[in-house]
């Protein structure tokens, strides 16, 4: 495998990783918001503050896929569902594996 796409997996597994588990703490937190807080508003903050952080950290795990998709000339299909995975909780884990296994293959996503 060329050094460039060996990197760009690199960059794209620990972003799976943390956007991920961003991901889940965001919906735990937003259950916390609206299950627990009610009127009163005590985990307010919560979503306040980690929701725009996990905004950038989304933002940053499109960025590394579409690098690895542009280095490794993927499919626009292909494209599509590792960028929607990042939006479902717990997917991003499995489309990192599945990307994982299919460059290290050498498989065309």
């Amino acid at each position: 495998m060329p050094p460039k796409i060996r990197a760009a997996l690199s960059r794209y597994r620990v972003s799976a990783f943390v956007v991920g588990w961003g991901l889940i703490l965001l919906v735990l937190l937003m259950i916390l918001k609206y299950g627990f807080g009610g009127a009163t508003g005590r985990f307010d903050w919560t979503v306040a503050v980690w929701g725009p952080i996990h905004g950038v950290l989304y933002v940053v795990y499109v960025l590394l896929a579409f690098d690895l998709a542009y280095k490794d000339r993927w499919s626009l299909l292909g494209i599509l569902k590792v960028i929607l995975a990042g939006v479902i909780p717990g997917v991003s884990f499995v489309a990192e594996r599945w990307v994982h296994r299919s460059v290290l293959a050498r498989r065309k996503i």
